[in-house]
């Protein structure tokens, strides 16, 4: 029994310190104005190029087998036509990206939120909504859903309510609106302990026709 307990005191001890070394926690890939700036100068490409530039996979995965530091999270939609390595035009390694649908976070997203901040040295956090977003649209029906889907209309129908009656397209209203509640949450609940000055939260909204995301000031 005690040989037992030495041996898995071992294997956590070994298991912990993997985590705390995967990455430097005290070092930041790029500054969340850089994270940004890349972001939209990939974005610029995206959206103007006929043809997408080729991509360096196999110099670019050697580089990050053994570690990686991306310089941005994006918290997006499942959506199959709103993929941010491809919408920003980046390659393997770049990005640390959260996808659910309608883009919500839950205590698994918060915990990689953290995770990244702390221990991939990210600054810049975004939160990415879409045009004509399918949950976003199930909630602004109203009613339920069945089976688990009905999680997401659920968790969405507050921005819902808070967007109703604003001037504009309703549909559009309602996915800045919820873009707007998931940053706050993030805010509120992401412990990001000594590095939480250093973040940023940034809102996006992915334009599906022009392939441009607009960004929210803040």
């Amino acid at each position: 029994m005690k040989l037992h307990r030495c041996n898995l005191t071992l294997v956590l001890a070994i298991a912990l310190t993997g985590w705390a070394t995967a990455a430097d926690p005290t070092a930041s890939s790029v500054t969340p104005d850089d994270a940004l700036a890349r972001l939209k100068a990939g974005n610029e490409r995206f959206a103007n190029s006929k043809i997408s530039a080729g991509k360096p996979v196999a110099a670019r995965r050697a580089e990050t087998a053994k570690e990686q530091h991306p310089f941005a999270i994006v918290v997006a939609c499942a959506d199959s036509r709103s993929a941010p390595e491809i919408i920003f035009d980046q390659t393997i390694g770049d990005l640390f990206v959260i996808r659910t649908a309608g883009n919500l976070v839950d205590d698994y997203a918060l915990g990689s939120i953290e995770y990244a901040v702390d221990h991939l040295g990210t600054r810049l956090i975004v939160v990415l909504g879409h045009e004509r977003c399918g949950a976003v649209t199930a909630a602004l029906a109203g009613g339920s859903a069945p089976g688990h889907i009905n999680s997401f209309v659920r968790d969405i129908q507050p921005a819902v309510a808070a967007s109703k009656g604003k001037d504009g397209d309703a549909l559009a209203n309602a996915i800045h609106e919820n873009d707007a509640q998931v940053a706050a949450k993030i805010r509120k609940q992401a412990q990001l302990g000594e590095h939480a000055s250093e973040v940023r939260i940034v809102e996006g909204y992915y334009n599906l026709d022009s392939g441009k995301v607009e960004w929210t000031a803040k």
